[in-house]
């Protein structure tokens, strides 16, 4: 007897032993109950030629073995199917394994995941067409006879906890099953369609995008169909009993309907499947679509990264999580995306073209977490009125997952996506999972109204009219949205004001071009990602490899409508139209803003059009129209107008460009045009762009770091991953070449940079660079008080080296030190960011420290920017936060503490203090500049 032999018994012995209802049986007697079980032989999911055999293979195997257990009759007879069925029909299946008197039926399938095989088999209930339990492995596929007794052991122990009964007499009519084992036995179901047929019921849209997936959708009872590519259809289950959000998974249709899974790695092993097990239902009914998922885990709880309940916070992207991604329109470019921890945090946004994030935008939804022996459980509920998509009742959305393990620094997929794109992967909609069965409600057009009362004591010392504790108060409607279709919706704003949103993290700047500052007003957040251009980002982006700011102008930037030299302007009234009509996307935005004395800006109207169309599998062409009744200088009025286009190729290959021209009264019009190819793999990089912006280009409803440029740049990056290392899961070099001129050819910059990094398996991350650069001021630039650079041109030489520790450490962040010769002289910098210091799960700490010590012919200055960040998360939909900062650039201390409380979906409490003060006035404490204490509620309508 050979060495398998011995290990089948071995397996089988085991099983055995397990069993109290069929081993049981004293030698040579009869069990009083003989289960008569059909092997069927097990279906080619991947659908290789070269792996045709090993279905009748595994099945062959199964029979042997399983023949050798008491109490279990093997049929040796095989189902015949359909001649050229792509799948098994499993209502044929079950139908004649009834005819040969079967009691339990086992069936199941087998594929290629990366470079790994996996087996799948079902136990199924014959008489009732139930699926009564699931064993699944995976491994090298040249392991194939461990697989196989994996397989067998794990059936073996499955018939162990079904109870025995008599197989049915073949001359009384057995029950059919009812094709659906997700379902009770006595459920209507609609009669068995083929799996890759479209319901005639279905829109054109969705008859269209069915007709057109691969894989086809599953045939009940299975919720998911897989090809070899890693990609994947889901059906999307209907319940008629009410789900009770508190996240145990202990309602009936988790017994039911079978879970699907199967995550695959993106990091550290690509294409190899998921260490952890992750089981996930898509459910819906008639008012919301629930996402729900069991994440097991074999670490202890006191293992997980689970530190952060506050939403939104970008810690929670630094936890144990699970994401979730709808593409709605399933236009495989666009979607919304959730976050989930153990704790109950959460993240939610919206992305645009397959990367453009806005995270700041908050859907209504809910969700509610658990735990289990073995690891945790969410349930998620999203109203349908949350969400855009396509008219029509028979829905076909996009679907992506995401697991993270952060304790082991694992991540995982529901489809196959490349490692070069990484955590972003879940907004690579053309890689997403189909999502059929959704059925949408019949909507009417709905109306949201969100009003609110805000009172504030004020005290205002560097104002025009200085205010000492002013009492005030207000009414009025933060959003008023209405549905005009399905997918395009109309907001408007009235007498609106943001003292509510978060102040603005400070910045040291030691350059000479502006700053950029991101949106964070809730008005102008939802559908953000429409009015981006060109390929740059509405966040204002990030340039080079080292994370240097982008020079792409920003054509709109909604922040140049109601604020001005730091001051508010009040905004009278506006309005939206975003959305989309058929291969369309719009956006059209109007808003009037009133006179605001102590900023100098006049009562002005602003007005913004987008249009983009979709083209080619995963490319746009657009326009986008500005105009500005009052320009920034305060003459005349302003206009840009721009055509743009963004095509995506394969996985990792991108192209954007555009042509922009704006006027000003009383000025000749003036252009802008940028070109640019990015490819981004895994192990390899290439970019290269052109960029032109004309001295005078001033798109005054947008944002331009750097005018009269003409930049020509490219960056080359190499990142394997060593196998011989155990402690690194990957290494980059990088190298890049930026050279601007001014328009007339003249070069202002030149700069060589070459950058090295070392990512290790515990999240940690190592990096050092060198630049060698050359600047020409043609302007003299004032640095710091008493300290101006003269005009010339300078050549200078910069190193900078960081770490940044791993989020599973109680001290996380970012340590960098940096020197080098800078404008004739030496600056030296050392910063500590995007930290955080876990106190609890519920109170964190997050300081930032950033100093630079610079000493030039001219002058020595030292610049300090201190940034503390205290939260106190009282429930993922409350928490209180300050923010302190002190600045010496600007000589300020200033202070924002803010509580949030979201006392139901989309109402909340906010109280706000802001202060500031001036440190350079002589005084025992700093002088207070300005204070504002606020109170506002608003409350969500919806009808």
């Amino acid at each position: 007897m050979g060495s398998r032999s011995f290990h089948r018994l071995g397996v089988l012995a085991v099983a055995a032993l397990l069993s109290p209802q069929v081993s049981d049986v004293a030698a040579g007697e009869q069990p009083d109950r003989v289960q008569a079980v059909a092997v069927a032989r097990f279906h080619n999911v991947t659908g290789l030629d070269g792996d045709a055999w090993l279905g009748a293979g595994i099945a062959e195997s199964v029979r042997s073995d399983l023949s050798a257990l008491r109490g279990i009759r093997i049929l040796s007879s095989e189902v015949a199917r359909p001649a050229g069925a792509a799948a098994p029909d499993r209502n044929h299946e079950i139908e004649i394994y009834q005819d040969l008197t079967a009691t339990l039926l086992i069936t199941g399938g087998y594929q290629h995941v990366g470079d790994r095989l996996r087996i799948t088999a079902r136990l199924v209930d014959v008489t009732t067409g139930q699926l009564v339990d699931t064993v699944k492995v995976d491994g090298q596929v040249d392991a194939l006879f461990a697989l196989q007794d994996r397989i067998v052991a794990g059936l073996a122990a499955a018939l162990t906890r079904v109870p025995a009964k008599a197989a049915p007499d073949p001359s009384v009519e057995a029950p059919r099953p009812t094709g659906s084992t997700s379902a009770a036995a006595t459920a209507p179901t609609p009669p068995a369609r083929p799996p890759n047929t479209v319901a005639p019921d279905l829109t054109p849209a969705a008859s269209s995008a069915l007709g057109g997936i691969s894989p086809p959708p599953p045939v009940e009872p299975a919720v998911i169909s897989r090809d070899g590519s890693g990609q994947a259809t889901v059906r999307a289950v209907r319940i008629t009993e009410a789900l009770r959000l508190d996240g145990l998974l202990d309602e009936r249709v988790y017994q039911t309907v079978p879970p699907f899974g199967d995550f695959i790695q993106t990091e550290p092993a690509a294409g190899t499947a998921a260490t952890e097990r992750t089981e996930a239902w898509v459910l819906f009914d008639d008012e919301n679509v629930y996402v729900t998922a069991r994440a097991w885990d074999s670490a202890p709880e006191s293992r997980w990264v689970a530190n952060e309940m506050r939403r939104d916070s970008r810690a929670v992207l630094q936890n144990e999580t699970v994401s979730f991604f709808f593409d709605t329109f399933y236009d495989r470019r666009n979607g919304v995306a959730f976050s989930i921890t153990p704790i109950g945090g959460r993240m939610d946004g919206q992305t645009t073209n397959e990367g453009n994030y806005n995270g700041d935008y908050n859907l209504i939804w809910d969700v509610r977490t658990g735990r289990f022996e073995g690891g945790w459980t969410l349930e998620a509920a999203l109203p349908f009125k949350s969400l855009r998509y396509r008219p029509g009742r028979q829905q076909v959305w996009g679907l992506q997952m995401r697991r993270i393990v952060r304790w082991k620094n694992e991540m995982s997929f529901l489809t196959q996506i490349d490692p070069g794109v990484g955590r972003p992967g879940i907004f690579q909609a053309s890689r997403a999972a189909t999502l059929v069965g959704l059925e949408a409600p019949e909507s009417g057009r709905t109306l949201e109204i969100k009003p609110y009362l805000i009172t504030d004591l004020t005290s205002d010392r560097t104002a025009l009219h200085q205010l000492d504790n002013r009492l005030a108060g207000a009414l009025g409607i933060d959003v008023l949205k209405y549905g005009l279709t399905d997918n395009l919706s109309a907001d408007l704003t009235i007498n609106t004001d943001f003292a509510q949103a978060e102040a603005d993290e400070q910045q040291v700047n030691l350059t000479r071009f502006s700053l950029f500052f991101p949106e964070k007003r809730e008005f102008f957040l939802e559908n953000q990602g429409v009015f981006a251009f060109g390929g740059g980002r509405t966040s204002g982006g990030r340039g080079r490899g080292r994370g240097g700011p982008s020079d792409t102008p920003i054509l709109f930037h909604s922040r140049r409508i109601g604020l001005a030299g730091g001051q508010e302007v009040p905004i009278t009234a506006g309005g939206r139209l975003t959305g989309r009509a058929g291969n369309f996307e719009l956006g059209l935005l109007n808003i009037q803003t009133g006179d605001a004395p102590d900023a100098t800006v006049r009562s002005t109207n602003f007005t913004v059009a987008r249009v983009k169309r979709d083209v080619l599998r995963r490319g746009s062409v657009g326009a986008l129209v500005t105009n500005r009744s009052v320009s920034s200088s305060g003459t005349g009025s302003n206009q840009t107008w721009g055509l743009d286009g963004g095509f995506a190729f394969y996985d990792n290959l991108a192209i954007n460009t555009y042509w922009a021209r704006t006027r000003t009264a009383g000025e000749s019009g003036r252009t802008s045009y940028r070109g640019e190819l990015n490819y981004n793999g895994d192990r390899y990089g290439v970019r290269a762009e052109h960029l032109f912006i004309d001295e005078r280009f001033s798109p005054d409803v947008g944002f331009v770091r750097r005018a009269d440029l003409r930049k020509s740049s490219g960056a080359l990056r190499f990142s394997p991953r060593p196998q011989a290392i155990d402690a690194i899961r990957k290494l980059t070099g990088e190298g890049s070449f930026d050279y601007i001129s001014d328009a007339a050819g003249v070069v202002e910059t030149r700069e060589a940079l070459a950058r090295f990094e070392i990512e290790f398996e515990n999240t940690d991350l190592a990096q050092v660079s060198f630049a060698d650069t050359y600047n020409l001021l043609k302007a003299p630039f004032t640095i710091a008080p008493d300290v101006t650079i003269p005009v010339g041109g300078y050549s200078y030489r910069n190193a900078q080296a960081s770490i940044a520790l791993g989020t599973q450490r109680r001290l996380a962040g970012t340590l960098g030190v940096e020197h080098g010769t800078f404008f004739g002289g030496e600056k030296t910098a050392v910063g500590f960011s995007r930290s955080r210091v876990e106190l609890t799960s519920q109170f964190s700490f997050e300081p930032s420290l950033s100093f630079n010590w610079v000493n030039l012919p001219q002058g020595r200055f030292t610049t300090s920017l201190v940034t503390t960040r205290t939260t106190y998360t009282v429930s993922p939909l409350m928490f209180v936060s300050a923010l302190v900062q002190y600045n010496s650039s600007n000589n300020s201390i200033s202070s924002n503490i803010r509580l949030r409380w979201e006392y139901q979906p989309g109402s909340e409490l906010f109280v706000v203090y802001n202060e500031q003060r001036d440190t350079l006035v002589p005084a025992s404490f700093p002088t207070l500049e300005n204070r504002t204490f606020v109170i506002k509620l608003n409350r969500l309508f919806r009808f």
